[in-house]
C-alpha cells in the first residue's frame, strides 16, 4: 500500500510518534491512548464523552474512559519535547513560521469549575461578540505555507486569572525555540524564526523581551494607532536636548504618511490585485504606564517595518475589504 519512499517514511514517523505518545502516558496509558484515537477518528464534533466509547478505536467500556480521565497522568514536559522533534513545515526559503493565539474552552454551564475567565468569543451571535465563561489556552503552533488550516501544535498553556497573557506567551515562545534548537530544527546561520500574532497582542513588548532570540515578530495592529518616524538629523548649531522621536505617523490620517519605501503588486485568483506598501524604521512612543510602569532607565525605541496590504475584493462577494496593517519588529533596538 505504501509504495513510495516518502509515504513509507511518513508512516514510520507516525508510528514512532505514536509510541512516544504512549510512553508519555504514565498512568492509565492504554485507556488514554485509545481515548485520543477515538477523538481523532470520531465522525463529526465530539459532543459527549460517552459517545466516544462507541467508536471502533475505543475498545473499552465507558467506565475505563472515565477512569482514564480521572486517574490518568501525562508527562507534559516529555510530550513537549516529542512534539518539537516532529518534522516542521517551512516556507520556500526554509524559514520556520510560528503563530501564537489564545483559544477558549467554553465552560458556561460549569459553575463550580475553578479559575474560569470571561472569554471573548466571535461568531456565536450575528454581527456581535460575546463574553462567555471558560478556560482560555495560549497556543504556539507551526504554520504551513499555502491555503491550509492545518497547524503543528507545539505548546499549550492554560491562562489563569492572575496571568499576564503577553508574559506567558513570551515564556512559551522562548521555551519552544529552545526545544526546536535542541531538536536540530534551527542552527546558527538559519533564517530568523517568524512569530506571527493578531492585534490582541502587545507586539512591541514581545519584540523587546524576545530581542535576544533569533526571531522576527509580526503583529497586526489597529488602524487608529499612532507611530513615530525616526529622529531627523540634528542641524549644526542646534541647542537643547536632541529629540527622541520624529514626526507622527498617524495610521488614520494619510496626510501624515511619507511615500512608502517599497511597493509591490501581485495578481491573485481569490483577491484580485494585491498591493503591499512598507515604511521602515517606525516605532511607537512608549510611556511609563501599563507593562512599562516598572521599567528602569530610559524607555527604549523599538523600531520596525509597517506593512499595509490592500486587495480588490474578498472571496464570495463579501463586504469591501479594509486595508490590513501589520508591523514587523526584528532585532533593531535602540536604548
Amino acid at each position: 500500500m505504501w509504495t513510495t519512499p516518502t509515504a513509507r517514511a511518513a508512516v514510520g514517523e507516525l508510528a514512532r510518534f505514536r509510541q512516544e505518545l504512549h510512553d508519555c502516558l504514565t498512568a492509565r496509558a492504554d485507556a488514554l491512548f485509545e481515548l485520543a484515537d477515538a477523538v481523532l477518528c470520531a465522525d463529526g464534533p465530539v459532543t459527549s464523552l460517552v459517545d466516544l466509547t462507541l467508536t471502533p478505536e475505543h475498545r473499552r467500556g465507558h467506565g475505563a474512559l472515565y477512569a482514564g480521565l480521572n486517574h490518568g497522568r501525562i508527562d507534559v514536559a516529555r510530550l513537549r519535547v516529542d512534539l518539537a522533534r516532529l518534522p516542521l513545515p517551512r516556507t520556500h526559503d526554509g524559514r520556520i513560521v510560528l503563530a501564537v493565539d489564545v483559544s477558549p474552552w467554553l465552560r458556561s454551564d460549569a459553575a463550580t469549575s475553578a479559575e474560569r475567565l470571561f472569554c471573548h468569543v466571535y461568531g456565536r451571535a450575528k454581527c456581535a461578540s460575546q463574553l462567555i465563561p471558560g478556560w482560555p489556552y495560549s497556543f504556539v503552533v507551526a504554520l504551513e505555507s499555502g491555503r491550509t488550516s492545518w497547524t503543528g501544535v507545539l505548546d499549550a498553556v492554560r491562562l489563569g486569572p492572575a496571568d499576564d497573557a503577553t508574559a506567558v506567551t513570551a515564556d512559551q515562545v522562548r521555551a519552544v525555540i529552545g526545544r526546536l534548537a535542541a531538536a536540530g530544527h534551527w542552527t546558527d546561520g538559519d533564517p530568523a524564526i517568524l512569530i506571527v500574532m493578531d492585534s490582541g497582542y502587545d507586539v512591541t513588548r514581545l519584540a523587546f523581551v524576545l530581542a535576544d532570540l533569533p526571531v522576527e515578530v509580526v503583529g497586526r495592529i489597529r488602524s487608529d494607532r499612532v507611530l513615530r518616524l525616526p529622529t531627523p538629523p540634528r542641524l549644526p548649531g542646534t541647542n537643547g536636548r536632541p529629540p527622541t522621536h520624529g514626526p507622527e505617523f498617524v495610521l488614520a490620517k494619510p496626510a501624515t504618511w511619507l511615500e512608502p519605501q517599497h511597493t509591490t503588486t501581485t495578481d491573485t485568483t481569490r483577491y484580485g490585485t494585491a498591493r503591499a506598501d512598507s515604511w521602515d524604521r517606525l516605532h511607537p512612543r512608549l510611556t511609563y504606564r501599563t507593562c512599562w510602569l516598572d521599567h528602569e532607565g530610559e524607555l527604549p525605541v523599538i523600531e520596525g517595518t509597517l506593512l499595509r496590504v490592500q486587495v480588490d475584493h474578498l472571496p464570495g462577494d463579501r463586504n469591501q475589504p479594509r486595508p490590513g496593517l501589520a508591523v514587523v519588529l526584528g532585532h533593531r533596538r535602540h536604548p
